[in-house]
């Protein structure tokens, strides 16, 4: 067995640990109800298991990372899988470090699910070791990219500790114009965790069937000297084709229930084969996440938050709120340190300029001033509470776009990091 396979069944230990870790923690909060022990003694009993069995997933996390290092040669952030691989560790470190300060054993029900859909999407993404591109060729790499996800790290447990405040908080049997408009986002946040969770687990389906479907496009361009050029685009698409590349020939497409050819092209004003692939998987995941959502609504019979709620009683709210606030307070000057000033440093070595309005660039200048913002308001205005919690749900969304659209949406500088 090669260093990188045994890295790759490190990763997957990781993952089926923390769906234990998981696991017991719901054990530790939801069944004090009913155990035959006090309810101290159970949440200590259940806390204990399931924090020994996050530090074994934490320690497999750890082995993959330093083996897929050594056995690459470098450090294995570069692309889309290895650096959401790298994030939901570092945000396993946060919450260990969070839960040091408080103890709460709550926040690894809402953490451990996060890093658990973090690892999954993760593993989306072609997981074989790439060679550095000449601009990642730096001692940077390390110092910007690490200390960048460790700040993205502390603002997802703030999130997840702000999910919990309104989880908490938002009363689901009253009726009034304002406790609905509260029920409602509650619930769409919940849905567009769902819609992730439908994304990942289509993907590995229609994977695990073997389907594929491929297009060609011809493109004509023509140079400063009048001299035609043609160049033949190809895109494998993973999910069955919704859309097609706009004026594209069907090269092989696998039926899916009957449909042997996509249903219709993509507008014109959407460029490029990869464009039509990425609304293709935009357009599943809303559909089966749509489905999805709808099945547990079906199963509870009941909004999804309705359903949590209960089990969010006798919560110290003042607590769950100090934590969130705590967590983004922890990671804005480490976030502010590794994607603004050493990526700064990094964009002067590499390209001989500190900024150069590079999507990437803008989308984290506004990820500091949001939470910027957000530590004002919680100091200066005492925005605590709902307010407090909803600006770390928003956030966290805020970090997610940054993440991946720039990266998967958007084309500059750092488009490489969505190969």
């Amino acid at each position: 067995m090669s260093l990188l396979d045994f890295s790759s069944g490190a990763f997957i230990a990781a993952f089926f640990l923390y769906c234990f870790g998981f696991m017991f923690y719901a054990v530790c909060v939801g069944g004090q109800k009913w155990s035959n022990r006090k309810p101290e003694e159970h949440v200590r009993r259940w806390g204990r298991i399931a924090y020994f069995t996050s530090l074994l997933a934490f320690a497999a996390h750890l082995t993959f990372f330093f083996t897929r290092w050594i056995g690459g040669g470098h450090i294995p952030t570069s692309n889309m899988y290895e650096f959401m691989s790298f994030l939901a560790m570092a945000i396993m470190l946060a919450f260990f470090v969070v839960h040091a300060i408080y103890r709460k054993p709550l926040l690894g029900l809402f953490t451990l699910p996060l890093t658990v859909i973090i690892v999954a999407f993760a593993a989306v993404f072609p997981q074989e070791v790439q060679p550095l591109i000449p601009a990642l060729q730096s001692g940077w790499l390390r110092i910007h990219v690490t200390t960048a996800a460790l700040g993205e790290a502390f603002f997802a447990v703030g999130f997840a500790a702000g999910l919990m405040y309104l989880l908490r908080t938002v009363d689901f049997k009253q009726t009034s114009e304002q406790a609905r408009r509260e029920q409602r986002w509650v619930e769409f946040t919940l849905y567009v965790i769902v819609i992730i969770i439908a994304f990942v687990s289509s993907v590995f389906a229609f994977r695990g069937a073997g389907y594929e479907a491929t297009f060609s496009k011809e493109t004509v361009t023509i140079d400063d000297n009048g001299i035609e050029n043609s160049s033949t685009e190809t895109v494998v698409y993973s999910l069955p084709p919704i859309f097609k590349p706009f004026n594209s020939q069907d090269v092989s497409v696998d039926s899916f229930l009957g449909m042997k050819e996509p249903l219709m092209e993509t507008p014109t004003w959407m460029h490029g084969v990869n464009a039509a692939r990425k609304l293709n998987t935009i357009t599943w995941s809303i559909i089966n996440g749509s489905i999805l959502y709808g099945i547990i609504r079906l199963l509870l019979r009941r909004r999804i938050g309705a359903a949590i709620h209960p089990f969010m009683e006798g919560i110290d709210e003042d607590d769950i709120d100090e934590i969130s606030y705590r967590a983004i307070a922890i990671g804005y000057p480490i976030f502010m340190l590794g994607a603004l000033i050493f990526a700064m440093i990094w964009a002067y070595i590499a390209w001989s300029r500190f900024w150069g309005w590079d999507p990437k660039e803008v989308w984290a200048l506004i990820t500091w001033l949001y939470y910027t913002a957000y530590l004002h308001l919680r100091l200066s205005r005492g925005w605590h509470g709902k307010k407090s919690a909803w600006l770390a749900v928003i956030g966290f969304v805020v970090v997610l776009f940054t993440l991946i659209g720039v990266n998967l949406v958007l084309v500059g500088l750092h488009s490489y990091a969505g190969v």
